[in-house]
């Protein structure tokens, strides 16, 4: 009896025992099986809530639809979502279609989003649905008109026919403002509203005398029409440009380096920062981890488009027009 009283204990100290230990390894993420069990806090930082990331971009051919198409496979490839751009008039349209919900992401020029975050020019009132995470590259403006047209600077464009891009684009924003801190309004030109592929072809078939090509450096179609048309960058004086900042802060002197479209000589204008802009109301996980795969993706948006080369990586929080959302700040405050 006592060796039976014995050996029952033992059978049952080592059930216990058995139990203990299978339970054991669940605590720490896997269950019995070697499958990962309760990981939950885990996924949730390493995943995305959303199945859809679409973002807003511009014209075909410009540096916001080459970029925003890598990014959206960086996004599809890592995440395994559905990421892929969407071809819009730009700005404007992008940030109207983020209020609307109709896109997660976007890149912007920072004189539209000051104007939509104001209600002010092509917003009937403050957009609230917009948050950023990060100040991009320079939109350097570009005003192209053929070569010997006699049109070399932005005064020249008085009683000629310019395509001032897609309407209510911050191509076209941007360019309404500037004629106007030259003293031209649309009155004194004949306007016409063209994205960068139509004006390229408007300039090459001579029905245009001058366009508006606002982007990243360099532009394809600018630089094709340097190729094949010969073409005069149109300056702007930096003097009149630090006037115009006074009212529109966003408005900086920029230089367009010689050699960038065949052209001997720097030439003066002016530029406006891009931004990365997400929906506010995004989870603050989602968008800290496309935040953070856009600044690790860095290397390969470059080999996409070299404008990409002068997005400010560690100080990509100066500039900001909108209010940086939580995830944003999440990865930055990383950084410090």
């Amino acid at each position: 009896m006592k060796k039976s009283i014995l050996f029952s204990s033992l059978v049952l100290a080592a059930f216990l025992v058995g139990c203990n230990d299978s339970a054991a390894p669940a605590q720490n993420g896997t269950d019995s099986t070697g499958n990962e069990g309760d990981t939950s806090s885990e996924t949730s930082t390493d995943s995305l809530e959303s199945n859809i990331v679409t973002i807003g971009t511009g014209g075909a051919s410009g540096p916001y639809n080459i970029l925003g198409t890598t990014l959206a496979d960086i996004y599809t490839s890592d995440f395994g979502v559905n990421s892929r751009t969407q071809t819009t008039g730009a700005s404007v349209e992008n940030i109207n279609l983020m209020e609307q919900g109709k896109i997660e992401m976007s890149f912007v020029m920072s004189d539209a989003l000051s104007q939509a975050l104001a209600g002010e020019v092509s917003f009937k009132e403050p957009i609230q649905n917009v948050s950023q995470v990060a100040t991009l590259y320079p939109n350097v403006v570009q005003i192209i008109a053929k070569k010997d047209s006699g049109i070399n600077t932005i005064e020249d464009l008085v009683g000629k026919r310019v395509a001032v891009g897609d309407q209510n684009s911050g191509v076209e924003v941007n360019a309404r403002t500037l004629l106007a801190g030259h003293g031209i309004s649309y009155d004194d030109i004949q306007v016409d509203y063209l994205g960068y592929a139509e004006a390229a072809d408007g300039l090459n078939a001579g029905t245009i005398d001058a366009a508006f090509l606002t982007s990243g450096l360099p532009n394809a179609s600018v630089l094709e029409l340097s190729e094949t048309l010969g073409i005069t960058l149109v300056s702007i004086d930096p003097a009149n440009i630090d006037d115009i900042a006074k009212e529109h802060p966003y408005f900086v002197s920029y230089e367009v380096p010689a050699g960038t479209y065949g052209n001997e000589e720097p030439i003066q204008t002016a530029a406006v920062p891009n931004a990365l802009v997400v929906r506010s109301d995004m989870s603050e996980n989602d968008v800290y981890l496309l935040t953070k795969k856009f600044f690790e993706s860095l290397d390969k948006l470059v080999n996409s488009h070299q404008a990409a080369n002068e997005i400010p990586a560690l100080d990509a929080q100066e500039g900001f027009i909108a209010p940086v959302h939580p995830g944003a700040q999440r990865y930055f405050d990383e950084q410090q």
